[in-house]
């Protein structure tokens, strides 16, 4: 159920904050009945000479995040590897706070606005910001919050839902019915493709969106910028993941992205539910 408001794959390369071209999958503590598997993966594309897109996670706070910076020259990696770094930051000085989790995420994204909105008043890094899509775990529940284009899914019995909403140029034209969401990729938007209309970092405050999700086994949750979902509805997410190994799901589902054309940095973050 989606509400408004570690098990065994192999492992690969070390934990870190994680740019272009890193891979993980290593196991986490299991919630309450629950216990989450997590893979994930960024690729800097076909196109693109540095990767914009950061993620991060850590299994102990059960919190993952996804990142896809923009900018002049070097400023999209600057926004959104600060934007991690000061969301994870954040998060890990209030695990004992006994706040709700959606309290210290809302805290934790807007630290990363303030300290991207800070460092972008320097000549250098004028106008930069990025995206951030943020789960954590509760319980048997995940909470996610989200700011800008980069999503989450729901993908469960063979169906994918996104959970996330855009804040962009394409979904506004969704919403109005200028547009349905199968002719979307299709459309001429005139160089507006890539345009949002919520970032962090880019102004002096920010209001992200927060959802909840109610996982059982077997569920599975993908993070991923738009580098990925540009060119995947969600019924090729779901048919992709059903046909999958766990451990190289994010690597088919980039392999793809790139194969249709990998005009933008690539990453995801996958997440899947098991048993305790």
């Amino acid at each position: 159920m989606i509400e408004d408001s570690k098990s065994q794959p192999s492992a690969f390369g070390e934990h870190a904050g994680h740019p272009a071209d890193t891979v993980q999958s290593t196991p986490s503590p299991a919630p309450a009945h629950l216990r989450i598997a997590v893979s994930a993966l960024s690729d800097i594309g076909l196109v693109r000479n540095n990767n914009e897109d950061f993620f991060d996670y850590d299994e102990l706070l059960g919190i993952f995040v996804v990142c896809d910076g923009m900018g002049g020259m070097a400023s999209g990696e600057v926004a959104s590897s600060r934007a991690v770094a000061a969301i994870m930051q954040s998060y890990a000085a209030t695990a004992s706070s006994g706040a709700p989790v959606r309290t210290r995420l809302l805290q934790a994204i807007n630290a990363a606005n303030t300290d991207v909105w800070q460092n972008g008043q320097s000549p250098e890094n004028k106008g930069m910001g990025t995206t951030a899509v943020v789960a954590a775990l509760e319980a048997d529940k995940l909470i996610l919050g989200n700011v800008g284009d980069s999503r989450a899914y729901l993908c469960q019995d063979g169906q994918c839902a996104q959970i996330t909403v855009d804040h962009s140029y394409v979904n506004e034209l969704i919403r109005n019915g200028t547009l349905t969401i199968e002719n979307a990729r299709d459309a001429d938007l005139k160089g507006m493709e890539s345009v949002i209309t919520r970032a962090i970092g880019v102004v002096a405050s920010v209001q992200p969106d927060f959802f909840s999700v109610d996982l059982k086994p077997g569920a599975s949750v993908l993070l991923a910028t738009d580098g990925l979902t540009r060119y995947l509805l969600k019924e090729e997410l779901a048919a992709v993941l059903a046909a999958s190994q766990f451990d190289s799901a994010c690597a088919k589902l980039i392999d793809i992205a790139k194969q249709r054309g990998g005009q933008d940095n690539i990453t995801c973050i996958l997440l899947l539910a098991l048993p305790a």
